[in-house]
């Protein structure tokens, strides 16, 4: 039997499975548990990677891994409702970075009344309606 890669097969047509490397993470049991990506529209799916070093390039040398089959990834990945597995994603999101305030600080910060900080400024409409009130109370007091 001649021997397939990934890239020599049709994506619809089923193929003898190539091992993968797939990124792990420690479990809260300690044992490993799959890692899942999301694809640009925010779909949930498996990754697999065909070589160590394009895991490693990219999510980093750090990242734990393990070899599956394709169709055990799948196995899976399925019962937790993903049923999308990537093989060698190109791209991928840095770390959040927490980014410094921007504009005004927090009305405490800023040596303003503590009681008024939340409180919103009254404009338009609503502050005509505030002094109309206002006025009648007046009037009528």
């Amino acid at each position: 039997m001649e021997s397939l890669t990934i890239d020599d097969a049709d994506p619809d047509e089923r193929r003898p499975a190539a091992a993968l490397y797939v990124p792990v993470r420690l479990g809260s049991a300690g044992g490993q548990q799959l890692r899942f990506s999301r694809t640009p529209l925010g779909v949930r799916t498996a990754v697999g990677f065909t070589s160590p070093e394009r895991l490693c390039a990219v999510l980093g040398p750090d990242q734990s891994w393990i070899r599956l089959a394709e169709p055990a990834l799948r196995s899976l990945a399925a019962p937790l409702g993903v049923t999308t597995v990537t093989v060698d994603p190109q791209l991928s999101a840095p770390a959040a970075v927490r980014a410094e305030p921007v504009g005004q600080p927090c009305a405490r910060r800023a040596g303003r009344d503590p009681d008024m900080a939340g409180v919103l400024r009254v404009t338009g409409a609503a502050e005509a309606v505030r002094t109309a009130v206002t006025a009648i109370h007046a009037f009528v007091d």
